[in-house]
């Protein structure tokens, strides 16, 4: 991404390519966070499983690993946020900020429902 920005525009095919590269960095800068967002999200799972079925003495351990995903998540998600304000294709805006939207909106009853389960 930074590579784009210090490409040459001092002729308008130069200002061409360089907005195109800027662009594609953006959309990456977008695309990986998604990816540990809804990474994190399968964590989440996994922990709610130990919460559910694994060993007892680890249920608190569990939750923790499940608040702690919760926050990756979040935190991933600004990030997509962030970069979608800088990218012209409204395409890809628009899908991407649908998926962080369901993400968001899965996160928090997700983490309400493993959290349920704890009797402490």
């Amino acid at each position: 991404m930074l590579a784009a920005y210090s490409l040459a525009n001092d002729t308008e095919e130069h200002k061409n390519e360089r907005s195109r590269a800027v662009q594609d960095g953006l959309k990456q800068a977008a695309l990986i966070p998604l990816g540990v967002a809804k990474d994190a999200f399968e964590l989440m799972d996994l922990a709610g499983k130990v919460v559910a079925i694994g060993n007892k003495n680890a249920v608190t351990d569990a939750a923790v690993a499940a608040m702690m995903a919760r926050t990756a998540i979040l935190g991933a998600l600004l990030n997509v946020k962030i970069n979608l304000k800088s990218i012209k294709d409204l395409s890809f805006v628009k899908d991407v900020a649908s998926q962080v939207q369901e993400i968001e909106s899965r996160v928090e009853r997700k983490e309400k429902n493993i959290l349920d389960q704890i009797d402490v």
